[in-house]
């Protein structure tokens, strides 16, 4: 079986690697080279583009070990963290040397939009989004409080603050509001985000089933939309949700690995792609192509 493309990798344009003027710099050739040793015909380097700010606590920085000290420079005095902006020029420089080099790779330029729901005239602003071969859309955080322009935080920070099955259940929640609120994404990512962090010894193991309709609910918005939804396996694979999205009229995937460095990347994709098959998907003619039903 050939390996498909991997759709959402990560390269030192994104911030959350440390910056292309870190240490780094050359990621994304890094990258490139493990891609043609693992014979992976085609990767997207979707880097992240974030314009709206999100909580960032102590303990959050402190758990970041290696990059910390560069989230804590993007931190204001609220405690807010904002990314510099993306730097399109020059990742897309870094794009086309890469594809030069590694002729033999199908290298697709595109970013991971987190919460785009919220500002796409600012994105636009700072990226030309209509340009890049995919917009994957990412939904990192949600807003601390119902009060209008309430702050937003991540799950590891909710999880502090929060019964677990309430983040859960507000993350779940404003996956259609992102749907219904913004059309220029073509992937919904990690829709398992939140199981990431999931404060497993204070809970025990994730139990998908005990929030099986609010799941189903936002892939059946996800789905309506006509989108594909993403299949992460970076970290564990999760059978059960290629089959609720089938079972939700979902109609198209993307399988990839949301790898920051060489080692993770393509990681469990020949297990993802029997998955894939075994619920109805097929790849297409091209091995950057979404898998469809």
């Amino acid at each position: 079986m050939q390996l498909t493309g991997d759709g959402h990798v990560h390269s030192e344009w994104s911030f959350d690697t440390g910056g292309p003027k870190s240490a780094s710099a050359g990621l994304m050739d890094a990258i490139c080279v493990r891609a043609v040793q693992l014979g992976l015909p085609a990767l997207a380097f979707t880097e992240h583009l974030d314009v709206v700010g999100w909580l960032m606590e102590e303990e959050d920085l402190l758990a970041e070990v290696e990059i910390g000290e560069q989230l804590r420079s993007y931190t204001d005095s609220q405690g807010v963290l904002l990314p510099e902006p993306f730097d399109e020029a020059g990742y897309l420089e870094c794009v086309e040397r890469c594809r030069l080099k590694f002729p033999d790779l199908r290298i697709l330029s595109g970013v991971e939009f987190g919460q785009p729901h919220l500002n796409e005239t600012r994105a636009r602003q700072i990226v030309d989004l209509d340009s890049l071969d995919r917009v994957n859309g990412s939904l990192h955080t949600i807003p601390v409080s119902d009060e209008p322009g309430a702050v937003r935080a991540e799950p590891g920070t909710l999880y502090r603050k929060w019964p677990a099955a309430q983040v859960v259940r507000g993350y779940l929640a404003e996956v259609p509001r992102m749907v219904e609120g913004s059309a220029v994404f073509e992937v919904f990512c990690h829709i398992d985000y939140w199981v990431r962090s999931w404060p497993r010894d204070e809970e025990g193991p994730f139990n998908p089933r005990a929030f099986e309709e609010e799941y189903r609910q936002a892939m059946r918005a996800i789905a309506g939309s006509g989108r594909a939804l993403e299949l992460n396996v970076g970290m564990t694979i999760r059978p059960w949700i290629p089959q609720w999205w089938r079972e939700e009229g979902g109609r198209a995937i993307t399988i990839a690995s949301d790898a920051h460095a060489p080692g993770p990347l393509a990681n469990n994709l020949y297990e993802a792609m029997a998955m894939a098959e075994h619920f109805g998907f097929r790849p297409g003619r091209n091995p950057e192509d979404l898998w469809t039903r």
